[in-house]
């Protein structure tokens, strides 16, 4: 019996070394297989002694051999290893790693959301004569090993929002949480509370999570893996992967493919390659903090010393989140930072961290993520303006201080007693004026005729139209900028004509003196973004900052510089954001525009930086932010990892500006998808829409791709994203700028002034 599973030990190896490596030819896998079968061929006919002596051979050969591969593993290689159902999941992390747990949220196929794990667990740790139990609460995808309810580790929204319901749960609780990433991306389905609104609720609180976090990465799939990706520490497993988007997707893209072809497996190796994704590429660029390297060819539920390194990489880990922030520096923490990874368990430490040390432990998380891809892209501002930019940021906070904090609050303060006072008065006076003009009203009434006059007045302010305040109606000859369409001279038709049987549109009018809406069923045609510039945000007399920061090309992909090139030769800009200063109707705001027409409007390391600039300019200055997004189509795959960072970057740059008191205010306008939606952009309390925007998670041909399932052509118009409660209003175009001021002056935080 021990032979024959040995035998069988030996065939799932030999399966799964083909299955790692595909269609290859390799002699080493053709040699094993040859062994095997002559092996098998003679099993019956050799002694009992004989057979057990070839099968050491055997599995030394093996031993051998997979140590061998390992050295040869390309980028796909190690994707088809976190894919293949002996990759080890986190029910094996939790029976050999910890050693005790509760699983929380349903089991099994009875489950809110099966892909999502979570786990109440802990570390059992001698110190001296007791025994002390470590808790942690446990949080991570379940790919299992080939169950099908676990939809492959792609978690859906409320999978997602289970994972941060209980990561509050652990800052209750004050214990540290794990984080266990093995998802290829979120499952792309809006239904409420929509993908990429859940993911962008997630990173919004992990970004000031009072709580450690250590996160493990095996396998990171974009959005699906920042929605608990965002760790004090961060270790990715030496045969995973994180990226921006799956090789075979990248190939997709690449390639140009439509209606269900396939990319052929050289151009997915070669997308694999150039995208980063390795631990190796992340550690490099500063994305995770450490490798934990695996057995050859990854690891698998046999290899228990494997679960014992990750067991003693987990508690060194959070012993260095807890460590860096507590308020003594004993002897403790400095071993700790000295220790290797072996010494872990022989170092006990507290994990339960006071307000003080949760204060710092927020503030170290949210600088170490704004520090990271500052190699991504290029600033082109000269040391002079770099200098003069920095003297301006120190004096626009001293203005704000002084203005709003020192003297501001005082100011408020007796604002605040003296409206008091005076409601106290206006109170006292009446009481005491009411029983006179009751006795005057009675010894002297007012005529019949005056108070049919009187009625006749309310009656006419009550039934008459009322007349517009001067400058609030919009009269479309006074845009300021026309769309160029409003040259040719033709005729369009509405797509609603069937409908609503709209008249033919001359094309002058309608791009003109109409803004591209139709007079008579209100469809809104697309609109050039240097139509709002211009007649929302007056761009021509505003003050542009960060101009000089430039998308590049940092992972050298096969290219894509040329593409860049063509991009900024066609919009005359550096990247597919613009920031600015302005003013709406006397409200001083800053402004982030994302660019369509630059690259789809992708975000990548440029533009992901000028938002973060734009946000900490804002709340340096106590004003507004406001992001108008014309489109995006998402993080810019040719970036890689150091374009899904920006995900939570910016997320932390909000969440920042929100807590200091910010009012951010975000508006949609034709098709805007993907990871700025699932982060920074969704994360906003206040999220409007123009008529003509499409908003989600994925486009229709991704969704159908990964689900199987057709949509309706109809499934991201914004009336579906305002149902849902993606987002909180639907605006006019001809009334952006009127209903953006009315939103500044009701809309607002507790710091900053606005009328």
């Amino acid at each position: 019996m021990d032979s024959e599973r040995k035998i069988q030990a030996l065939k799932d190896r030999l399966t799964y070394i083909k299955d790692i490596f595909g269609a290859k030819e390799d002699d080493n896998i053709r040699l094993l297989s040859a062994k095997l079968n002559e092996l098998l061929e003679k099993e019956h006919k050799l002694p009992g002694r004989v057979l057990t002596d070839e099968l050491a051979r055997i599995e030394e050969l093996f031993d051998f051999t997979e140590r061998k591969l390992d050295l040869s593993l390309s980028p796909m290689d190690r994707v088809r290893i976190v894919r293949h159902p002996q990759r080890i999941c986190l029910k094996d992390i939790l029976e050999n790693v910890y050693d005790n747990y509760t699983e929380l949220g349903g089991k099994g196929e009875f489950n809110i959301d099966p892909s999502m794990l979570i786990a109440r667990a802990y570390f059992t740790r001698r110190v001296g004569d007791k025994v002390i139990n470590q808790m942690v609460m446990v949080i991570g995808q379940e790919k299992g090993h080939g169950e099908e309810y676990r939809n492959g580790g792609s978690v859906k929204p409320w999978g997602n929002a289970k994972a941060l319901h209980y990561m509050k749960v652990a800052e209750t609780e004050n214990i540290p949480v794990h984080t266990f990433v093995f998802t290829p991306g979120a499952y792309p389905v809006e239904d409420w509370p929509g993908a990429a609104q859940q993911i962008a609720r997630n990173l919004y609180e992990m970004a000031a999570l009072r709580a450690p976090v250590v996160s493990v990465f095996s396998e990171g799939g974009s959005g699906g893996a920042e929605a608990v990706g965002m760790g004090d520490r961060r270790i990715m497993l030496s045969h995973g992967y994180y990226s921006v988007i799956s090789p075979e997707g990248a190939a997709a893209i690449e390639g140009g493919l439509r209606g269900g072809d396939r990319a052929t497996p050289e151009l997915i190796e070669k997308c694999a390659r150039q995208l980063g994704i390795t631990a190796e590429d992340n550690l490099q660029n500063g994305y995770i903090d450490k490798v934990l390297y695996e057995p050859p060819l990854g690891a698998r539920p046999n290899h228990y010393e494997f679960f014992r390194e990750l067991r003693r990489e987990l508690i060194q880990a959070t012993n260095e989140a807890v460590s860096e922030v507590k308020s003594m520096k004993l002897y403790r923490a400095m071993v700790v930072r000295a220790s290797k990874t072996d010494d872990a368990e022989s170092i006990f430490m507290l994990w339960s961290l006071s307000k003080s040390a949760l204060n710092r432990l927020v503030e170290k998380r949210q600088r170490k993520f704004l520090a990271m891809s500052r190699h991504a892209r290029l600033d082109n501002t000269g040391l002079f303006k770099q200098a003069m930019a920095a003297t301006k940021s120190a004096i626009d906070s001293t203005h704000a201080y002084f203005k709003y904090d020192l003297i501001g609050r005082q100011r408020k303060r007796f604002n605040s007693m003296v409206e008091e006072l005076g409601a106290e008065a206006h109170l006292v006076r009446h009481k005491l004026l009411l029983p006179i003009k009751r006795t005057l009203d009675r010894q002297f009434p007012i005529g019949d005729g005056a108070e049919a006059k009187k009625d006749e007045n309310v009656r006419e302010k009550l039934t008459s139209l009322s007349c517009p305040e001067e400058g609030a109606c919009l009269i479309g000859s006074e845009w300021s900028w026309s769309s160029p369409r409003s040259q040719e001279d033709r005729t369009i038709s509405c797509p609603n004509v069937r409908t609503h049987h709209c008249p033919d549109l001359w094309v002058p009018d309608l791009f003109g003196d109409f803004a591209g809406v139709c007079p008579s069923c209100g469809h809104h045609f697309p609109m050039e973004y240097r139509w709002y510039l211009e007649n929302v945000f007056d761009y021509s007399v505003s003050k542009e900052f960060n101009r000089e920061i430039e998308s590049i090309n940092p992972l050298s992909y096969e290219q894509f510089e040329l593409k860049l090139d063509k991009a900024k030769e066609k919009t005359g800009l550096k990247s597919a954001c613009i920031t600015f200063d302005t003013v709406i109707e006397e409200v001083e705001t800053v402004v982030a525009v994302l660019c369509a027409p630059f690259r789809g409007g992708s975000v990548g390391a440029a533009e992901g930086e000028k938002f973060v600039r734009a946000a900490e300019r804002a709340g340096r200055k106590r004003q507004p932010f406001i992001a108008y997004v014309h489109g995006t189509a998402g993080i810019r795959i040719q970036e890689g990892v150091n374009g899904v960072i920006q995900m939570p970057r910016c997320t932390i740059a909000v969440r920042r500006y929100i807590d200091a008191g910010g009012l951010y205010l975000v508006l949609y306008d034709t098709n805007s998808y993907a990871g700025p939606v699932a982060s920074f952009l969704g994360c906003s309390p206040y999220q409007f829409a123009v008529h003509s925007s499409n908003i989600g998670f994925a486009g229709p041909g991704v969704i159908t791709e990964t689900t199987g399932m057709t949509i309706a052509p109809d499934y991201h118009r914004c009336y579906h994203a305002l149902s849902r409660g993606h987002i909180h209003g639907i605006w006019d175009r001809r009334e952006v700028k009127k209903n953006l001021h009315q939103s500044l002056l009701t809309m607002g935080g507790r710091n900053l002034y606005y009328r």
